[in-house]
């Protein structure tokens, strides 16, 4: 069995909705051992390499580690960037006195 590289990471969150929902869970992937080719007869791409169509999951990034691990495969892990705060906000602060802009349409 040949050593693979796997790619440990935090999946980005659906740009279908605002939520965190799924994102807390850390995934790999394997990295592609071969280059995409074009089937002549039908146009599609594609290669012999199928390990890189599998996504795992994991709760915590040292269970995935740990399976990289016992697997034996070498692994990169790439950390989640820490997101700034949102700031909570009211419609009302639109209407507010004092405000430092004035409010237009």
């Amino acid at each position: 069995m040949t050593q693979r590289v796997v790619r440990i990471f935090v999946p980005p969150k659906s740009a279908m909705q605002s939520g965190k929902a799924k994102s807390r869970s850390w995934a790999v992937e394997f990295l592609a051992n071969e280059a995409k080719r074009v089937d002549p007869l039908t146009g599609w791409s594609g290669s012999g390499d199928t390990p890189t169509q599998l996504r795992l999951s994991f709760d915590t990034k040292e269970e995935a580690i740990a399976w990289a691990e016992s697997q034996g495969h070498a692994y990169e892990v790439e950390n989640p960037v820490p997101r700034a705060p949102m700031k909570p906000k009211s419609y009302a602060e639109n209407f507010r006195y004092g405000r430092p802009d004035n409010w237009t349409h």
